[in-house]
């Protein structure tokens, strides 16, 4: 839960910038990788929580703009645009239309009665979540895995080191 604005930009901000760096490895073709033929692929995957964002704080009472769902899986290059472009959106209008005294401030979420500052913390715990699932595909189709909060094996072997177990 945050307690401040400025504890939940500090974070949004460091996940957003591992987010990106996920993002900005994906290919075209990566985006119709899936984990098993029922399963989503990556870029419905990304796309999910890339435009779920806005939508996620408009119904939390933020005035953002909302993206149209399936117009953005066009290119992994216009999902990773957007995503920063959302991003930042996050970042200005949290400074705008929230104080520590509304992180403060209950309301039903999911069918339970939370703070916005957690309500504000299950979104960044959504997008990390979308994100792990993003990296086991974007692996399994044959690319460069990121280091997210440490190295990945391909930057472990890069480092001349075994990757730990």
């Amino acid at each position: 839960m945050y307690v401040t604005i400025g504890e939940f930009i500090k974070d949004w901000n460091r996940e957003a910038f591992l987010t990106q760096k996920v993002l900005d490895v994906l290919t075209d073709e990566s985006l119709q990788q899936r984990i098993s033929p029922e399963g989503r692929t990556l870029g419905r995957i990304i796309w999910h929580f890339v435009s779920n964002i806005p939508e996620y704080l408009t119904n939390f009472g933020f005035e953002i703009e909302v993206i149209k769902d399936g117009e953005g899986i066009l290119s992994a290059e216009k999902i990773a645009k957007i995503f920063q472009e959302v991003s930042s959106n996050v970042v200005e209008t949290a400074e705008k239309q929230w104080s520590d005294e509304t992180l403060k401030q209950i309301q039903d979420a999911f069918g339970r009665e939370t703070t916005n500052g957690t309500i504000l913390n299950l979104l960044i715990r959504h997008i990390i979540h979308h994100r792990g699932q993003a990296t086991v595909l974007i692996d399994q189709a044959g690319l460069k895995v990121p280091g997210v909060y440490g190295p990945s094996r391909e930057e472990w072997i890069e480092m001349g080191k075994n990757a730990p177990l």
